[in-house]
């Protein structure tokens, strides 16, 4: 009957490979069993990161400079291994073995990391002057990093399953499971918000006040906790078939594109070869025509004696070849956003050291110096408040659109950090004045307050609420449908890159001004450095950075425009 609900998911199956019963599969109750694991995620993942170069250069006896790139190093690999494991779960495990084998590695990891921090054997002997220190050898580093990369596996099968999985839980072709699906959204955001406070509060205290290897230790038994509440709810999950990954239809376009390379393309594009369903098609553009050539039908092309008449990798339809291209044209808008990232590095590497050396007690309270990192946490959750209940309202009012657009979002993300990154460095000049009239011991904090620190951790962490909505609306309505998980997986590497690029950067200053005897912008001891130059530079490139970014965005929004005007035409 007409308006009838069907008793099971059309694209979906259940943990027997059998159709998915509405009633007995799906909704809120396995939703919220996956929400767990992803709270428990950001927990170890956070929670090591916003103080592990307190550590490396407390206990491990690192400089300033090598520690920052260890961690950056480990959170670049984290978000970089997403791909890896999106690659895996679309094309051959699927998300629920993804997640239940990823967060397993990234337990062993997390239990690894406890034992290396409790072991004396696996850390030096404490420092008892600053002449005196003797650093980590490779047998110490080595097993560190085993630790930290077994994470870093962990992190990134998980970041790229765990919300699509979320929402396989949800029929989008159902009306009431669509809302579902929105409100699921925002308790994933929330999720992952709560992870990184308690991450940046009550973990954080724990390893500075009653020991690391009790952190590290309550981290490997709430992901394995996590692990077993998942495998409770596996008859009730809905499972999506593996579809393939659209890394290798990119690949597979590229490679048609290059046989043919030699061959003229037709005078019409509707001689180029589409087998696509009509409501499915994209249409044809004139921009990258080179790969036109994949679509190109040459002799031997289509075998009808066969079952599979095509080889992909000869021949692509016109619209593969067009996704390929849509995909393309978020590259410049990718490139210009990779910095964003670079300066959100210094706040978990640098402005944490910065932290260490400053007065942070409150009455009889000492804030361990990776807790800072909360005001990030709290001006994420501020700005998205004041954009849904202020901004949103007035814009629609005064624009008739709700809100930003994807590209202005992403623009004020940049802004702000530039802002940051310039506050950064006039409060490090602060700091440095008064550790230059102000003989203290290694050990003893600089008489200025921590809490000067604050405007950089809030401009950078209201930068980034802006950039990271911004980002993932740009990459998925901007990406073919069959390419979503791809998209996403390209936004999270300028995550990944960004990290990289602020260990670049680190290493090329420590070289260029000076790596004698630990002196330079980026010292040994930070108090005998000039970290304010560093951050002068970054400001500038991010400076330089938004103008590019500019010009991409500019580029960007006619394409939009004219692909909008063509498509117009056609129905017309």
């Amino acid at each position: 009957m007409e308006g009838k609900v069907s008793p099971t998911v059309a694209d979906a199956v259940d943990y027997k490979g059998f159709p998915a019963e509405r009633a007995k599969t799906g909704g809120w109750v396995p939703a919220a069993l996956i929400l767990g694991i992803e709270i428990c995620e950001r927990l170890s993942t956070m929670g090591i990161a916003v103080n592990l170069v307190t550590y490396l250069g407390g206990t491990m006896h690192l400089s300033s400079s090598a520690s920052a790139n260890v961690v950056t190093d480990f959170m670049g690999t984290s978000f970089l291994l997403c791909l890896l494991g999106g690659f895996l779960a679309d094309s051959f495990l699927g998300r629920f073995k993804t997640i239940v084998v990823f967060a397993s590695i990234q337990t062993l990891g997390t239990a690894a990391l406890s034992l290396s921090t409790k072991l004396p054997q696996l850390r030096p002997p404490p420092c008892h002057s600053s002449e005196n220190c003797k650093q980590a050898n490779g047998q110490q580093m080595g097993i560190l990093y085993l630790a930290l990369y077994l994470i870093a596996i962990g992190t990134g099968g998980l970041k790229s399953s765990v919300s699509g999985f979320g929402t396989d839980q949800f029929d989008e072709k159902n009306e009431q499971e669509k809302t579902q699906m929105a409100y699921f959204f925002n308790r994933f955001f929330f999720f992952i918000s709560l992870g990184t406070l308690m991450a940046c509060t009550v973990l954080v205290y724990i390893q500075d006040e009653v020991g690391r290897s009790w952190a590290y230790g309550i981290c490997s038994v709430s992901m394995l906790t996590a692990i077993l509440v998942l495998l409770y709810g596996t008859k009730r999950y809905r499972y999506k078939k593996c579809q393939g990954s659209p890394i290798v239809q990119i690949l597979q376009v590229i490679a048609g594109a290059i046989k043919k390379r030699k061959m003229n393309l037709p005078y019409d594009s509707d001689l180029l070869y589409e087998n696509t369903p009509e409501g499915s098609r994209i249409h044809h553009t004139n921009q990258f025509r080179c790969l036109d050539k994949a679509a190109v039908v040459t002799e031997g092309d289509l075998d009808k004696s066969t079952s599979n008449p095509r080889n992909p990798w000869n021949l692509c339809t016109l619209t593969r070849v067009e996704e390929v291209k849509m995909m393309i044209r978020l590259l410049p808008v990718w490139a210009t956003t990779i910095l964003f990232w670079t300066t959100y590095a210094q706040m978990i590497t640098f402005s944490v050291e910065q932290a260490a050396t400053m007065h942070r007690t409150v009455s009889c309270f000492q804030i361990p110096a990776g807790c800072l990192t909360v005001f990030f946490v709290a001006a994420i959750l501020l700005t998205c408040a004041i954009y849904d209940r202020v901004i949103i309202p007035f814009w629609k009012k005064w624009k008739g659109t709700p809100g930003f657009t994807d590209l202005q979002r992403i623009g004020l993300g940049l802004v702000l950090s530039t802002l940051g990154m310039a506050a950064a460095a006039v409060f490090e000049v602060k700091r440095l004045s008064v550790a230059k009239t102000h003989s203290v011991q290694a050990t003893e904090p600089l008489p200025v307050s921590v809490f000067i620190l604050i405007p950089q951790f809030f401009l950078v962490g209201s930068g980034e609420a802006f950039i990271y909505t911004g980002q993932l609306d740009f990459f998925i309505t901007r990406s073919p449908k069959g390419m979503k998980t791809m998209s996403t997986g390209l936004f999270l590497t300028t995550l990944s890159l960004g990290f990289f690029m602020s260990s670049l950067l680190v290493s090329v200053m420590k070289k260029v001004t000076g790596n004698s005897v630990g002196k330079g912008w980026l010292a040994d001891n930070i108090n005998n450095g000039r970290l304010d130059l560093f951050y002068g530079l970054l400001t500038v490139l991010c400076g330089i950075n938004f103008v590019v970014y500019l010009v991409c965005a500019a580029w960007c929004k006619k394409e939009k425009d004219q692909s909008s005007g063509k498509i117009e035409m056609d129905k017309c």
